[in-house]
């Protein structure tokens, strides 16, 4: 095994029980056609990644923002777009491993944006065919869940401040009280205090998307939506 595939492995978090999946999942098809011996290149792969991607992605969404359908597709889209997907590919070093052919080689298709975001997708795809969809599903929520990237339409901690701020006695104070989870993929636990009374509980990804839920639900207890 290559010193390359050995570090992607690495970099994915993942190690390979069949590895020829990962080796197609780097074959460009300039290298396939050179070779011309039966060498499959990363197309199919790249075709069940994208729909693995768009499913996890779809899936996240969902579950941690409070948006309506065009707002969801909009921010899901942003997050899987080419640029995206190259920027993830770059961070995992797959570009140092990608079988590519000569000419391509000397046009620098290892850093081509096109190149890298379908390998991108093809190793997710690799991932999910050695070690099922929850080993891919990790994958994709390390590069996913950066909420500050995002405006939320609401923003519930303001809205909440607004209210408490009413009476100049009141105190509104956010605590951690559990996070779980490997590093790459915590889930984190916040409670929304008023004075010392707790008035909502919210659940993220983040400690701010859990302290949005938690204020989220502190409003809704108080009539507010």
């Amino acid at each position: 095994m290559s010193d390359n595939l050995v570090q992607l492995q690495k970099n994915l978090g993942y190690r390979f029980k069949d590895i020829s999946l990962l080796k197609t999942a780097l074959t460009h098809s300039s290298y396939a056609n050179e070779k011309n011996d039966g060498t499959q290149c990363n197309e199919r792969l790249e075709f069940l990644g994208d729909s693995i991607l768009g499913f996890v992605s779809a899936k996240y969404f969902y579950e941690n923002f409070d948006y309506p359908e065009g707002e969801l597709t909009k921010h899901r889209a942003a997050k899987v777009c080419e640029n995206a997907l190259c920027t993830f590919a770059k961070e995992l070093g797959i570009g140092s491993a990608l079988l590519l052919g000569k000419g391509e080689q000397r046009m620098g298709g290892n850093e081509r944006p096109s190149i890298l975001a379908d390998a991108f997708e093809a190793v997710l795809a690799a991932v999910f065919l050695d070690g099922g969809l929850e080993e891919a599903s990790k994958i994709v929520l390390r590069f996913i869940p950066r909420e500050d990237e995002f405006e939320r339409i609401r923003d519930y901690k303001t809205v909440l401040q607004e209210v408490v701020q009413r009476n100049r006695e009141e105190h509104v104070e956010y605590v951690l009280i559990d996070s779980v989870g490997p590093d790459h993929a915590k889930t984190f636990t916040v409670e929304v205090h008023l004075n010392s009374n707790v008035i909502g509980r919210g659940v993220g990804k983040s400690k701010k998307l859990a302290e949005q839920q938690a204020a989220k639900e502190a409003l809704e207890l108080m009539g507010i939506k």
